[in-house]
């Protein structure tokens, strides 16, 4: 186990993740994680996004959806005038 301090980055509270654990899971700038909390035992549980999120849309679609919208997405509001 590793204490970690939360800390105040603009307008978010940040915990920083030592490299060791994100080498080990394959995380890097960038990559999408799931966060939940575990009430009954207290804790922040943090995985690796992989699209198995129960909507039926893989990661790798959604990051392309998202890339898309991203990058087109002053035509995409004038095409909804």
């Amino acid at each position: 186990m590793e204490v970690r301090k939360v800390f105040r980055a603009g307008n978010s509270l940040v915990i920083s993740l030592p490299q060791e654990m994100l080498r080990e899971l394959e995380l890097t700038e960038g990559s999408r994680v799931a966060v939940s909390v575990d009430r009954q035992r207290g804790e922040i549980v943090l995985r690796p996004f992989t699209g198995a999120d129960g909507s039926g849309i893989a990661g790798d679609f959604a990051k392309q959806v998202e890339e898309f919208i991203n990058e087109y997405a002053g035509v995409l509001r004038e095409l909804k005038k």
